[in-house]
């Protein structure tokens, strides 16, 4: 047996090299002189990777801004848009996973879009999707500190002491690297996924009157008849649309992760085929359990935003219900959310702009990874920017927030669509360059296809987004509304054009056959037979498909 890498060994090895792969320089760490780069630490088992999307994933969105989304557009509205959303998702991660186990190398689909798109526009999706994890961690930070106000009971304590606290927390996490990383959102997804799986038991007994506390007994589908299905007409349900975008951001860290896991060909298809079901079944399961014992027209549902977790739809449910002690809990399980995607925003800004300082992207001295496998420079960074959570202390920390979150409000968009639109042009590539399906260790399971139809709905959540921000619900046209919901699209075309500038290079696409389709191949990343040939797939029965979809979710 042969692999890839062997057809081509000088050329493999020097591409690997240029991509930051792992298969050059092991002794030494990167000197900036030089150029030489110690890789990243491959430490990440399958269970970490299939945990780390569950945890990007599982946070705040769901748990508490859904409640705004209820009120907005209504029970159906919700699961509808959660449904299309999560379908979206489904091609994108398809399209992920197999760009990612071919080529598990640092930035991922940032990389993959200067590969495959435009060297500008993969410089835009860099940088916006690093800028995003910066200006969410501070935002996360404090939003810990406010679940802990749920327990306050009148007393007061100034939330920069719990925004110390949880700095501390999260810097102690960064010194043990990614396998630190990897362990923390092990168990703390852990814990959400047992949450989320206890509520919708708990609902169902609820909505059934099984609840001796709960005066209101059988319920059904009562909510879904009165206050109705649906609120604000199609604009309400635009709204929500972006909701349900925003509540799935951070189910690519997978991709992301796949330059530092330990078996990225094992690892990696699992994480695609399997997490994606389990966010599905949490999310759209959930919602519609809290769509059937939460009233969607209930005040208490217009505060649920931020970390107000009073205003949670879980936590109103519980105490709907009159269950005392449990709202409590579920606040706790609503603190380790948050953290959990603290967590996720350190991971994902330090992978991102190493990456881009490989790729002369970004200042050099950023392209650093110590002897651990950890990008000292950009875990700096990262914390530096944590504590812009202390802005809290001013009078106008607040509206400082709001503009600081509006540089990522799209982000999840454009890194989506690109990801499609780079597996697009990988494969038109791909095949013009005289390789055949036969030779990827994994393929996606809508091909091209999923990848068109996943680029349609970014580019239709990007529409809807735009039309939200010009008329919010229940308002009118406001300048200051719209750019605090869109400031983030200037900014990407920014970035794409100082690129352009600064490079020199007015193409709008790489052209198909001028590609590099070779560059951070891992080793060992496909078998071929000893005559060159691809080595074939394994045969599977109908029986193995049931076996697939338990799999799913055990």
């Amino acid at each position: 047996m042969r692999t890839i890498d062997q057809i081509d060994p000088e050329k493999a090895a020097a591409m690997d090299m240029k991509a930051g792969s792992p298969t050059g320089h092991h002794g030494e760490e990167y000197d900036i002189q030089t150029g030489d780069q110690k890789p990243l630490s491959r430490s990440l088992k399958n269970r970490h990777m299939q945990m780390i999307a569950i945890g990007g994933a599982i946070g705040a969105g769901l748990f508490v801004g859904s409640g705004g989304a209820l009120h907005t557009g209504g029970p159906g509205s919700l699961v509808i848009c959660f449904i299309i959303i999560g379908g979206m998702l489904l091609m994108t991660m398809q399209a992920l996973g197999e760009l990612a186990v071919l080529y598990p190398v640092n930035g991922a689909f940032y990389n993959y879009a200067v590969r495959f798109i435009d060297q500008s526009w993969g410089f835009a999706m860099g940088w916006d999707y690093a800028i995003n994890w910066l200006t969410i961690l501070p935002f996360e930070i404090t939003a810990a500190g406010i679940t802990i106000g749920y327990w306050a009971r009148g007393a007061t304590v100034n939330i920069g002491v719990w925004i110390t606290v949880f700095l501390v927390a999260l810097s102690a996490i960064q010194f043990f690297g990614v396998r630190g990383y990897g362990e923390v959102e092990f168990v703390l997804s852990t814990i959400k996924v047992l949450a989320c799986t206890g509520f919708i038991i708990l609902g169902i007994i609820i909505d059934c009157g099984g609840v001796p506390t709960d005066n209101r007994g059988y319920i059904g589908a009562k909510y879904w008849h009165h206050p109705g299905a649906f609120r604000n007409g199609f604009k309400g349900f635009c709204s929500v649309f972006v909701t349900a975008s925003f509540a799935f951001g951070g189910t690519e860290l997978t991709g992301l992760a796949a330059a530092e896991a330990e078996n990225p060909k094992e690892s990696i298809p699992k994480a695609t085929r399997q997490v994606f079901w389990r966010i599905t079944f949490f999310y759209v399961v959930g919602l519609f359990i809290v769509g059937l014992i939460v009233p969607s027209d209930s005040d208490v549902l217009l505060g649920s935003s931020g970390a107000n977790t009073k205003a949670s739809p879980f936590v109103y449910a519980i105490q709907l219900a009159g269950i005392k002690g449990l709202p409590s809990v579920f606040n706790a399980v609503i603190t380790i959310s948050v953290l959990s995607v603290a967590n996720s925003c350190a991971f994902g800004s330090t992978r991102t702009m190493q990456a881009l300082a490989l790729q002369g992207m970004a200042p050099k001295f950023l392209a650093y990874v110590d002897k651990h496998g950890r990008p000292i420079p950009c875990i700096i960074i990262q914390l530096i920017f944590g504590l812009l959570a202390f802005v809290n202390e001013a009078t106008a920390g607040s509206t400082f927030f709001y503009w600081l979150l509006s540089l990522s409000g799209l982000a999840n968009f454009f890194i989506w669509g690109s990801i499609c639109l780079s597996h697009i042009r990988f494969r038109r590539a791909w095949k013009l360059q005289g390789h055949s399906l036969d030779e990827l260790p994994y393929k996606a399971s809508f091909g091209v296809t999923g990848s068109y139809i996943g680029l349609i709905l970014n580019i239709l959540c990007l529409m809807a987004q735009f039309y939200v921000a010009l008329y919010p619900v229940g308002g009118s046209p406001d300048a200051t509304n719209f750019f605090q919901s869109y400031l983030a699209a200037p900014v990407v075309i920014a970035l794409y054009l100082f690129w352009k500038i600064k490079s020199r290079d007015w193409t709008l696409f790489i052209r198909a056959k001028d590609m590099d389709v070779l560059t951070g191949m891992r080793a060992n990343v496909q078998e071929l037979a000893a005559d060159g040939t691809p080595a074939k797939p394994k045969v599977r029965s109908w029986m193995d498909y049931p076996k697939r979809v338990v799999g799913a979710f055990i």
